[in-house]
């Protein structure tokens, strides 16, 4: 009986509003080195991939061309490790202050949806898509250049 009362209270405690929320930073913390550490796994594999891509097309010699993927195929790659240190930069200030920076979360949407428009193949989608493309990059650019300014003013 001893037990279950001493269990009980300690489970009180842990859901008291102080210690819940120093529970719920302390996961938010865990969860935010665990995503860092797999994306630089991702950012590693990914630039390996594409130094491997870019050495195989430069040493094969073939009278097609000087790379066997188109090129913007090979600034899509690019554009994937750039979008990929975005993230993590996102994931490095939000542990340095605790806090989603949105300038930042807006200029990783940007570029996401500039590699977009870059790799667009109008064969592939309809011009409803490309409009789509077009409003997004339109509101973003809004959204930057809004915070840019209340940044500025502050």
């Amino acid at each position: 009986m001893k037990f279950l009362r001493k269990l009980a209270m300690g489970v009180r405690q842990l859901f008291k509003d102080e210690n819940f929320l120093y529970g719920i930073h302390k996961v938010e913390n865990l969860v935010s080195k665990v995503l860092s550490i797999a994306l630089i796994i991702v950012i590693l594999f990914s630039l390996f991939d594409l130094v491997m891509i870019l050495s195989i097309d430069l040493i094969a010699t073939e009278a097609t061309g000087f790379f066997s993927k188109t090129l913007i195929e090979i600034f899509g790659m690019f554009l994937n490790i750039l979008i990929a240190l975005e993230l993590l930069e996102n994931i490095t200030a939000y542990l340095r202050r605790h806090i989603v920076q949105v300038e930042l979360v807006v200029v990783t949407a940007l570029i996401a949806v500039a590699r977009k428009i870059i790799i667009f193949d109008p064969k592939q989608y309809d011009k409803i898509d490309l409009i789509a493309l077009a409003i997004a990059s339109l509101a973003l650019s809004a959204s930057y250049w809004l915070i840019r300014r209340m940044n500025q003013h502050k």
